[in-house]
């Protein structure tokens, strides 16, 4: 699959295996309807075949179908594009910052660069927070920015407290 992206536009699709996919993960174990889009910005060939790839996410999209005709699976999509309007911009900044500080030490620095648009922390922090891969789909399926940085929120508040 990589090697025939590489020889394209250097697009592929990612989705989720639903749960339960282990005995059947060489087949076609049943996977979550909706996914993301990536263009390959790197890539390192192992020598056993294998890659290594950098991706850099384009869109998400709902599989509509799928096409057998390959070893790997070709999926027939629709994008789900997530335009940020204006009366979103205020709601996306306070979640942005109530995310800051659910993950930084208190007194400490945000690690987030200030320069960093709002919409990109929030699918950033979706992207790299450990959760488990139904959390990640569930953040993946919210109905726009604004719904997934609640969700992301809501998440985080959840998680056990360290001891300081």
């Amino acid at each position: 699959m990589v090697a025939d992206a590489l020889k394209g536009d250097r697009i592929i699709g990612m989705v989720t295996l639903q749960p339960g996919f282990e005995p059947n993960y060489e087949g076609r174990p049943a996977i979550y309807g909706v996914g993301c889009a990536g263009y390959i910005e790197e890539v390192e060939e192992l020598s056993d075949g294998r890659y290594n790839i950098l991706l850099r996410g384009l869109v998400k999209f709902r599989v509509t179908g799928e096409d057998q005709s390959r070893a790997y699976r070709l999926a027939r999509v629709t994008a789900i594009p997530e335009a940020i309007v204006d009366d979103q911009k205020a709601a996306l900044h306070k979640q942005r910052e109530r995310i800051e500080t659910l993950l930084t030490t208190p007194g400490a620095d945000p690690a987030i660069p200030p320069d960093v648009a709002d919409e990109e922390v929030i699918d950033a922090v979706s992207q790299y927070v450990p959760l488990d891969p139904s959390q990640r789909q569930a953040l993946l399926e919210q109905e726009g920015t604004v719904a997934r940085g609640q969700a992301l929120i809501e998440l985080l508040e959840s998680r056990p407290k360290p001891i300081r």
